[in-house]
C-alpha cells in the first residue's frame, strides 16, 4: 500500500507528498528531515490521505495534485473530489 497525503503548514500553505506510511513521514517532516519545503514551512497536520495499491499510482496522483490550484486542492480536502 502507498498513500498520497496533503499537509497543512503553519503559514497556511499546503504540501503534497506520497509515502507507504504517511504518519511516519509527517513525523519526519515535523522533525525537519522530511523535505526541503517543510523545513521552512512547518507542517501542523495531515489534512488528506488517499490510498493506492502501488508506488507508481501514488506518484502519478501526487504529481497531478501538485499541478492543481489551491482552490482545487481545498475542494479535494473538504469533499474528497476536486
Amino acid at each position: 500500500m502507498y498513500f498520497v497525503y496533503i499537509l497543512e503548514c503553519e503559514d497556511g500553505s499546503l504540501y503534497t507528498g506520497s509515502s507507504p506510511d504517511p504518519k511516519e513521514r509527517f513525523n519526519r517532516h515535523r522533525a525537519g528531515t522530511g523535505g526541503r519545503y517543510t523545513r521552512s514551512h512547518k507542517p501542523i497536520k495531515i489534512v488528506y490521505t488517499e490510498e493506492f495499491r502501488d508506488k507508481s499510482g501514488a506518484l502519478k496522483r501526487e504529481s497531478q495534485i501538485k499541478g492543481w490550484s489551491r482552490t482545487k486542492k481545498e475542494s479535494l480536502i473538504k469533499f474528497g473530489t476536486p
